[in-house]
């Protein structure tokens, strides 16, 4: 009956016919593919109907299936939200996935704290806080932040103010009120923390219209200095107003969602407004989604963009809603704690929006789809004899010094970028002294373990003797019909070398021989930087750490009293025990630990 799995198909028809989600799973327990259905033997049923016109996507997926299982739900809603998650955990190769590791920075307001502050976060609570954002690019938070802090006369530290204390040079430079020192009481300070609101809030004829008001009564008060203060701040906030974009005040919060699809694969451009203003926008390239509907890519974008706590909109307008836009929104609305509505565009304005966010997903797509680095890939295929052209590329690479802190590293590059999600490094910790073989060898393991699919090409940093190492790492830990390239590239001269004993050469400057030694770099980099920190980490250890009996205060007091851990060494068993907080029994044990180091 299947052109496929005739085991999968009957499995297929025995699913129950309720919500749920399902899940694909490779021979190697991987998970393949998660989707949900309304109703799940229908739905499954599909995938093995003689007649059924599979997408590329989807008949390569079946092709690899080895067991098929299912999860039932009370609710289609119920399967939505179990499927995002499912998919956000296991990252499943042939689901529509967003590289976009990033949690974006928001900036904190708690206005329930006795001293509220501004801080920047990079995580949502449902805290009552009030967060405002997100900010694309981050370094904009910092700017905003800094504006603040310069303008608004609100609190830039953390600290405890429970206690009276000194004002710091922040309040010395007129940038802090300075509640820690009973320099202002709260309730002039809370209207400093309303600005802040307002300003973040882009409440601008509010915000001003206050200013002006405390200005005025100041001078009416003879207070010009402090009416002069308040003057220079208007100027600097109304200069911050007008120089943002504002796009139209009536959008609100809205989300814009432009879909390009050229060949084989999509572009998505996401522009993000916030109180009227266009804040910032997200690119995100989709491989192999050709042959698929545009509602349902989009669906699945709005599942894994929406996965992660933020500030949602009010509005996502996009140019075909998926069929399952009602229980999207609902999922959604459960989420955001307000309804959220995914619409085509009503108004000029959102359908101009709209315009130029596909406008923006198709001249991406051309920088993806006609750059230097895809005639590159399929040179290396030519040049070193690959398998097949390959579209991602990891690299191993170890480091050392005299056999301490060793470290090993791993990087991904695919799409022609680095994608720091998919980084490993670790510490090594079976291999003692200086042994790069067997660190490598530990390395692979540890890191293929790790990975739940793996890369088209693997580069080794080193020469004929890693390679040998990494091809009987690889023999270990795979299955012996799994397809992988892998080859070492070796420095001075810069070279590859292959299965087969050949090495070529990579000093022509072409496209795949710097990509090669860029990658080979880039893991080396990653290597060195681990190690050293943890190099610096192990230097920097205090002596007195480890100490049984010395804990971080007992240290802190010893450090304090004597000024240094030499000044320890020579101070008598009876000066340590006088010190705040410390014994005779102490001193001694700590006496004895030091002079044992030297």
């Amino acid at each position: 009956m299947s052109v496929y799995n005739e085991r999968l198909a009957e499995e297929a028809r025995k699913a129950p016919d309720s919500p749920g989600v399902y899940i694909f799973k490779d021979k190697r327990e991987r998970v393949l593919y998660i989707g949900k259905a309304k109703n799940l033997r229908n739905r499954l049923k599909s995938y093995f109907q003689p007649s059924a016109k599979l997408d590329p996507r989807r008949q390569s997926m079946i092709k690899k299936a080895e067991s098929l299982s299912f999860i039932v739900t009370h609710t289609e809603l119920e399967a939505l939200a179990l499927e995002a998650n499912l998919i956000k955990q296991n990252r499943p190769r042939y689901n529509i996935l967003l590289r976009d590791d990033k949690n974006y920075p928001y900036l904190r307001l708690s206005k329930k704290e006795p001293w509220p502050t501004v801080e920047v976060v990079r995580r949502i609570k449902k805290d009552g806080a009030l967060y405002f954002g997100p900010f694309i690019p981050g370094s904009a938070v910092w700017d905003t932040l800094a504006f603040i802090r310069r303008h608004f006369q609100i609190r830039p530290c953390r600290y405890n103010l429970e206690r009276v204390k000194r004002p710091c040079v922040q309040y010395q430079m007129k940038r802090c009120p300075a509640p820690c020192a009973g320099k202002i009481s709260r309730k002039e300070y809370m209207e400093h923390v309303k600005e802040v609101e307002r300003f973040l809030k882009g409440e601008k004829q509010a915000l001003i219209r206050s200013l002006e008001e405390r200005m005025y009564r100041l001078s009416e008060e003879l207070r010009f200095e402090e009416a002069a203060k308040i003057r220079d701040r208007l100027n600097a906030i109304k200069r911050a107003f007008d120089s943002q974009k504002v796009v139209s005040p009536e959008l609100g919060n809205t989300d814009i969602i432009g879909l390009y699809q050229h060949g084989k694969h999509s572009m998505i451009n996401i522009l993000i407004v916030r109180k009227g203003l266009m804040i910032g926008k997200k690119d995100f390239f989709l491989k192999n989604t050709g042959g698929l509907d545009p509602s349902e890519i989009l669906s699945d974008v709005i599942k894994f963009y929406y996965s992660k706590e933020m500030v949602y909109p009010a509005k996502i307008i996009l140019s075909s809603p998926p069929e399952d836009k009602e229980i999207l929104q609902n999922w959604i609305k459960q989420r955001a704690g307000h309804a959220v509505w995914i619409r085509k565009p009503r108004r000029a304005i959102e359908r101009q929006l709209l315009d130029m966010a596909e406008d923006n997903a198709a001249v991406q797509m051309k920088n993806y789809a006609e750059p230097s680095y895809q005639e590159a890939l399929k040179e290396l295929k030519e040049r070193l004899s690959l398998s097949r052209v390959p579209e991602s590329i990891g690299a191993f690479d170890v480091s050392t010094t005299f056999g301490t802190q060793s470290t090993g590293a791993f990087v991904w590059w695919e799409g022609g970028e680095f994608v720091k999600s998919r980084y490993r490094h670790l510490r090594i910790k079976s291999v003692e002294g200086i042994d790069d073989y067997s660190m490598m060898q530990e390395t692979i393991k540890r890191v293929t373990g790790s990975l739940d699919n793996l890369p088209d090409l693997v580069v080794i940093d080193g020469g004929r003797g890693h390679l040998e190492v990494a091809l009987r790492a690889f023999d270990e830990v795979l299955d012996k019909d799994t397809e992988i390239d892998i080859i070492a590239v070796a420095k001075d001269p810069d070279r590859a070398v292959l299965k087969k004993g050949a090495e070529v050469l990579l000093d022509d400057g072409g496209h795949a021989s710097l990509l090669l030694i860029k990658i080979r770099d880039e893991v080396h980099r990653f290597a060195i930087s681990f190690h050293r920190k943890l190099r610096d980490r192990a230097f920097m250890k205090s002596p007195l750490e480890g100490i049984k009996g010395i804990g971080k205060k007992r240290r802190l007091n010893l450090l304090k009293h004597f000024g240094s851990v030499e000044a320890i060494r020579r101070a008598s068993v009876e000066e340590i025990a006088s010190v705040k907080g410390m014994n005779r029994k102490v001193a001694e044990l700590l006496k004895r630990q030091l002079n044992s180091d030297d």
